[in-house]
């Protein structure tokens, strides 16, 4: 990946063999702060304003509870663009 790609951030769930796996033109995005998944970047494209609203609790083998395991992110009020880790669940 080129200094470029890695500006753009990696994806959440993005393959891990993909050559670009940063964001794609179109799409929408939620920068993920904190926790296991902190700096990927969530594709949000087509969620509605309650889903935003809600945040996310996203599979990792990498968190607190490993496999099977869900890292959750809550909007920031100030910045909603940005999420941020609120903790683990198994």
């Amino acid at each position: 990946m080129d200094d470029e790609a890695l500006l753009r951030g990696r994806v959440y769930g993005a393959d891990h063999d993909d050559p670009d796996p940063g964001p794609r033109l179109g799409h929408a995005y939620r920068e993920l702060v904190g926790g296991p998944l902190d700096g990927l970047l969530l594709d949000v494209t087509g969620w509605d304003t309650e889903q935003l609203a809600d945040g996310a609790a996203l599979a990792t083998e990498i968190g607190k509870y490993g496999a099977g395991g869900r890292a959750h992110y809550e909007p920031r009020p100030a910045d909603p663009a940005r999420w941020d880790w609120a903790g683990d669940t198994p």
